[in-house]
């Protein structure tokens, strides 16, 4: 069984220099010893980084009210519901979301499938041992196009929620870099030399990162862009929103995640670009360092993903701060007795979620919807302002 680290250095002794894009594949999900094939235990405390689940149910209960607000629009029709969770790691936020269901919309609970969108059979086998008492629940799917024929098949059943939490920053990006003194884009990749992984120039890649660059990047801004600017775009995650987006007949996609939108990818604080790794709760050092053995991520291009979501038929119904959007659905909430009088545990987690200098400062929430308009979640655009 080979490690990322061979695998990668095999490639690039047989091909040349390869994408960073590639490079994070194969860190990241190498079957069998890539780092989210083998890291179980990455999240929390005595992981690598902590995640809105890790801080606690709060987290998990909030979206199940949520949900069954946006599912309570339709309960009047004859309709199963399904709600869809992709990137579900150890199934933690799945028992969550599903406990808080059962105890408080029993009605709900009952008409409701919930699906896992999972390739990995190792992630599969941790989901499952998390979600045994709701095993009659929760059925899994590998790919995305496995739940839309599930849903196409059943006309019952035809209002959905698909959701992601952290999921789109993981997927593979490629990072290009600017070049003052030729005006021109290049794509930075990776290969070995000296004993070491070192970025390089990708031959032959000098053109813009894509197609409509010249609307996200003007020839202005580039004329006052300092050397070596660095910035991400990751094809992937916007395919995956776009076959999302297409089993939706009617219903909702979210993610939450980090990230920035379009008018905000020029900022100082991102001259070197969003790649991170983190090990041990750091951010380490160098990125190419230990593949398969630190975490490796992006921020998401939300811009790219929103506009993805409505060249496939979605309305943009929500784009905020998650302080936003959980502060609202708290608010709501507070007519519930399991919100009504939060202890200081719960106070702790909700301060966690949404403070700025905890995971309030980067996260951000995208809903997009075809055929509902939830008066309960305003449209907000990427300014904060209601629209």
């Amino acid at each position: 069984m080979k490690m990322p680290d061979a695998l990668i250095r095999e490639e690039i002794a047989k091909s040349g220099a390869i994408s960073f894009a590639r490079f994070m594949e194969l860190a990241l999900y190498c079957p069998e010893t890539g780092y989210y094939e083998t890291k179980k235990d990455n999240v929390g405390r005595h992981g690598d980084f902590i995640t809105s689940v890790s801080t606690g149910s709060l987290f998990g209960e909030l979206l199940a009210f949520q949900f069954a607000e946006w599912l309570g629009e339709f309960t009047i029709y004859d309709l199963r519901f399904t709600i869809a969770e992709a990137g579900a790691h150890d199934g933690k936020l799945a028992r969550d979301i599903l406990d808080w269901l059962q105890a408080h919309r029993p009605e709900l609970f009952a008409r409701l499938e919930y699906w896992i969108i999972e390739p990995s059979e190792i992630r599969r086998g941790w989901q499952k041992e998390t979600l045994t008492p709701c095993s009659g629940k929760v059925h899994w799917a590998s790919q995305l196009s496995e739940l839309g024929h599930s849903i196409a098949e059943n006309r019952q059943r035809q209002f959905s929620i698909l959701f992601s939490n952290e999921l789109l920053d993981a997927f593979p990006v490629h990072c290009f870099g600017w070049d003052a003194a030729r005006r021109d884009w290049f794509e930075r990749g990776v290969t070995w030399d000296g004993g070491a992984f070192q970025w390089t120039r990708i031959a032959g890649s000098g053109k813009a990162p894509c197609a409509d660059w010249g609307k996200i990047c003007p020839p202005e801004l580039e004329a006052v862009l300092p050397d070596g600017y660095a910035v991400e775009f990751s094809p992937a995650a916007e395919q995956w929103w776009r076959e999302a987006a297409r089993c939706l007949e009617h219903g909702r996609l979210m993610t939450i995640d980090y990230g920035y939108d379009f008018g905000e990818m020029f900022v100082p604080h991102r001259r070197l670009g969003t790649v991170r790794a983190y090990a041990g709760h750091r951010q380490a050092d160098n990125v190419l360092a230990n593949p398969g053995r630190q975490d490796l991520t992006a921020h998401v291009n939300f811009g790219a993903i929103r506009r993805a979501g409505e060249e496939a038929g979605l309305g943009t119904e929500f784009f905020g701060g998650q302080p936003q959007f959980l502060t609202r659905i708290l608010q709501r909430a507070t007519t519930e007795k399991c919100f009504a009088n939060l202890d200081g545990k719960r106070v702790r987690q909700f301060q966690t979620l949404t403070h700025p200098e905890h995971l309030g400062r980067a996260f951000r929430v995208l809903v997009q919807q075809r055929g509902c308009m939830s008066a309960n979640c305003r449209r907000i655009d990427a300014t904060h302002n209601v629209a």
